[in-house]
């Protein structure tokens, strides 16, 4: 079953999306609240502040935006944080963000592709531009509708899956 969103909820979001964007762009600090559902590991922390990613604190992310299958890490496009983080500014969410998967080793996504048609071969999981997310609170089809109003990339929904796929890849949606 589609869940569309209403006309009515969709301009509050795009009412929403005009005040954050300049809010997120003028905000002194950028922080972001995860929770990976393979681990259980949480981690909220300012990643950038006084006009720059914070090494520390990225280094604290690509660890729980890992592969939990191998363990092996990744340096995450620091556009997927500020991306996070304006979505959970978006949607007004104080709940950490729900990482259903975050980096995947070129062994990880080749062995998921070859069980799953919906694996993309090139994924930008393998180069840490991508995350499949849910956010408590919000429903699915709010977080897709935030993301695409973003344009920060691609946007995937899998409503059978429970999750949103968000990249910053090119513009396009999926789903």
């Amino acid at each position: 079953m589609k869940t569309r969103i209403d006309r009515r909820r969709f301009l509050a979001l795009g009412a929403a999306l005009a005040v954050a964007r300049p809010a997120i762009a003028a905000a002194p600090e950028r922080g972001i609240s995860l929770r990976n559902l393979h681990t259980e590991e949480t981690l909220d922390t300012v990643y950038w502040a006084d006009g720059r990613y914070l090494a520390e604190p990225m280094a604290r992310l690509n660890r729980l935006l890992r592969d939990h299958r191998s363990g092996e890490t990744a340096d995450m496009a620091t556009r997927l944080m500020d991306l996070l983080f304006a979505l959970a500014q978006t949607l007004d969410s104080r709940s950490p963000i729900e990482i259903i998967s975050g980096y995947r080793s070129p062994a990880s996504n080749a062995r998921m592709a070859a069980q799953s048609e919906g694996v993309a071969k090139g994924s930008l999981h393998t180069r840490g531009m991508a995350a499949d997310i849910r956010v408590p609170g919000r429903e699915l089809a709010q977080v897709r509708e935030a993301a695409l109003a973003l344009r920060a990339g691609g946007v995937g929904y899998y409503p059978s899956s429970g999750f949103v796929h968000v990249d910053v890849g090119r513009v396009r949606s999926w789903g």
